[in-house]
């Protein structure tokens, strides 16, 4: 996914006057996957919770 000048520029605005190029970066990614996320639920691409549920149990078997 990509992001727009015009969402970047939005978000380069609420960044604090002084940021280091790590915070700089894990925004970016952070700001991406939510993004992608609202995306994902626009589109009704996700699971149930009981799905999930049943995943994350068997991840701790």
């Amino acid at each position: 996914m990509t992001i727009t000048k015009e969402k970047l520029h939005q978000q380069i605005d609420k960044f604090p006057d002084e940021i280091s190029i790590d915070e700089v970066i894990e925004r970016l990614i952070m700001i991406e996957k939510l993004e992608t996320r609202m995306k994902e639920s626009d589109e009704n691409d996700t699971i149930s919770e009981e799905d999930l549920k049943k995943e994350m149990g068997q991840w701790f078997e």
